[in-house]
């Protein structure tokens, strides 16, 4: 069972910038397409950002230009540095593959004040 343990939340003004990591405990990760996920309260949860094992990247609209999505196969982290943050950007953020088939982790709570 692979885990998953996402860090670097936090509480930040609007324009502000976070550094999201995302640590996995399986070999697999290495050749696993990876995405960051959000879920605000009372709102499904969404993609993010996506990462293939080449670094192939695919972004949500909503943060596109702000985030940056990236990856260590050597070390099994994930990363999302996040720029310019908006309050609508609030939210749990998660890491998982591209079709959120590993178990999920806590995530990591970014809030972002107005």
């Amino acid at each position: 069972q692979v885990q998953l343990v996402e860090s670097g939340g936090g509480l930040v003004q609007a324009g502000g910038s976070l550094r999201l990591s995302c640590a996995a405990s399986r070999s697999l990760f290495g050749v696993t397409t990876m995405a960051w996920y959000r879920q605000a309260p009372g709102e499904q949860r969404e993609l993010v950002a996506s990462i293939t094992s080449r670094s192939n990247i695919k972004y949500a609209d909503s943060v596109k230009g702000r985030f940056t999505i990236s990856r260590d196969n050597s070390k099994r982290e994930l990363y999302l540095q996040m720029n310019r943050l908006k309050p609508e950007d609030t939210a749990v953020y998660y890491c998982n593959t591209d079709n959120a088939n590993w178990v999920w982790g806590q995530g990591t709570q970014v809030t972002v004040s107005s």
